[in-house]
């Protein structure tokens, strides 16, 4: 029996998507943490990074993460930044089995160039912060999961399908 799952990665690697297909897989209920916090905020993130900044936002997060982890039954996809805080990756570490879907910074590059929505991508080199952002958060990503899933350039129901054959099979770290 596999507990709760916790998507994390980078934006644009189908966290969602893939999570969707895992809760219904596994016939658990299915959340987004950015989802939920713009529920709650009644606005969407680029406004919530407007006016509160990227820290009001990451409290905001932090508080989501934490109240969504102790739930029980749960796929949760995480926003990117979620790692950031040492709080977030020791509440997913320990309430949950955490996958990574990693994925190269090229082909968020592309998955991304017409997206508008993303605070973090608004710069001139959305490539090169792509690069930096995934340098910076590939350690955290890693040390905070117990399964990575590379995602390139593969349909998400066969990524889902990874995820769940990898959870059921093993309580240990792996790569697939």
């Amino acid at each position: 029996m596999v507990g709760n799952v916790f998507l994390v990665g980078m934006m644009a690697v189908g966290k969602s998507t893939v999570g969707r297909l895992v809760a219904e897989l596994l016939d658990l209920s299915f959340h987004d943490t950015d989802r939920v916090i713009e529920d709650r905020a009644g606005a969407d993130i680029a406004w919530i990074f407007d006016r509160e900044g990227e820290e009001g936002f990451r409290d905001r997060e932090e508080q989501v993460v934490d109240e969504l982890t102790r739930t029980a039954g749960v796929v949760l996809a995480t926003g990117g930044g979620a790692v950031l805080r040492a709080s977030n990756r020791r509440h997913l570490n320990e309430r949950g089995s955490v996958v990574y879907l990693h994925s190269v910074p090229e082909i968020i590059a592309a998955r991304v160039r017409t997206d508008r929505h993303r605070p973090l991508l608004q710069v001139d080199d959305v490539r090169g912060r792509i690069e930096t952002l995934c340098q910076t958060r590939d350690p955290l990503y890693r040390c905070v999961a117990h399964l990575v899933v590379e995602v390139d350039s593969r349909p998400p129901k066969s990524v889902a399908l990874d995820v769940v054959s990898a959870l059921s099979a093993t309580g240990t770290h792996s790569h697939v």
